[in-house]
């Protein structure tokens, strides 16, 4: 089967393993974990940032940060499309407390006017704009990556107001290696960024979320609040460090991967793709030119042992990762095409 629903099915290395065995570990709750201490450290440095704080998921790590930024009855800016609007199941409203502002925007940059524009005035009848929310790769734009001196431009205009900027980089280590520059350089400036260690990184679980010292401290409780306190979590923090470690440098070959199926898939009939979005591991394409549904799509690729998901009523996505090989896409080329070529419109 070859499973290209998303790189969160990435299963953890024979290293990573081990390691979990081997972990020491401690009450993480209590800070006493020195494994979870070990990964947060050096998760911090990768991104520029003076501390870090282990979380279950990266929606816990988003939802976290935004607790700690804001109070309720305030208003976070976001682009219209973001993961944060789309798929946190409302936790904005619910935990927080705080209105969504949408920005429409593309690629997940937003235009630095647009985002001063959006911010609210003195006015009594305002809420309070207290967040800028960026993310980096875009995923709903197909992985795209935004470039250093684009997120410097929009970071800037909400500083520039008074704003913090809170960056979800789920798949930050993806754009970093797509634009050939270390993750720092896009996260630097951010006044807190969450990032994955279970997507392309194949972690089994945990993201980390990272900012000052004194965010972090105040983080922590709500990290409490939400559930996400783990007691001897340096079992599963073991396998984030070997993630840190070891496998940011092998994302290109997942990007290598995408491009290749893509340029596969544009060659089919009856499909369409943009391939300039092809930019990290995301392949997104159009069947509005079959004869089928979403559903009997995905099924038939599915009995035929491929693997993907919907973007809506006529998109299909594709992640690659770690666990399909070079040689696995010329097969999956194959299969889209047979299925593609028996209910080709015309």
């Amino acid at each position: 089967m070859y499973d290209l629903r998303s790189d969160t099915v990435t299963k953890p290395t024979p290293e990573m393993r081990q390691a979990m065995a081997e972990a020491e570990v401690g009450d993480d709750v209590y800070g006493e974990d020195p494994t979870v201490h070990e990964l947060e450290t050096l998760g911090a440095e990768l991104v520029g940032q003076e501390a870090a704080l282990f979380v279950p998921s990266g929606t816990m790590g988003n939802q976290v940060a935004i607790l700690t930024h804001t109070h309720r009855g305030d208003e976070i800016i976001a682009e219209s499309n973001a993961h944060i609007v789309y798929y946190e199941v409302g936790g904005c409203a619910v935990l927080s407390g705080v209105q969504l502002r949408t920005i429409p925007g593309r690629n997940g940059y937003m235009e630095p006017t647009a985002i001063e524009e959006a911010i609210r005035g003195a006015d009594v009848h305002f809420p309070e704009s207290r967040l800028l929310c960026l993310e980096n790769t875009h995923n709903r734009s197909g992985g795209t990556v935004v470039s250093p001196e684009a997120m410097e431009r929009m970071i800037q205009a909400a500083h520039g107001k008074g704003l913090r900027v809170h960056l979800d980089g789920a798949r930050i280590f993806n754009a970093a290696a797509a634009l050939g520059v270390k993750a720092d350089k896009l996260t630097r400036s951010c006044d807190s960024v969450m990032f994955c260690l279970s997507k392309g990184l194949a972690a089994p679980v945990g993201s980390l979320l990272a900012g000052s010292a004194e965010f972090i401290v105040r983080a922590r409780k709500y990290r409490k609040m939400l559930g996400g306190g783990m007691r001897q979590a340096g079992i599963l923090a073991a396998a984030g460090i070997i993630a840190l470690q070891k496998m940011i440098g092998r994302l290109g070959e997942d990007h290598h991967n995408a491009a290749a199926l893509a340029q596969g898939i544009a060659g089919i009939n009856g499909l369409s793709i943009d391939l300039s979005s092809v930019q990290t591991n995301m392949v997104v394409f159009d069947i509005s030119g079959l004869r089928t549904t979403m559903e009997s799509f995905l099924n038939q690729l599915a009995e035929a042992g491929v693997l993907a998901g919907p973007v809506g009523s006529s998109k299909v996505r594709m992640v690659t990762h770690k666990d399909i090989s070079a040689t696995d896409i010329p097969t999956v080329i194959q299969i889209i095409n047979k299925i593609s070529a028996r209910t080709i419109i015309g």
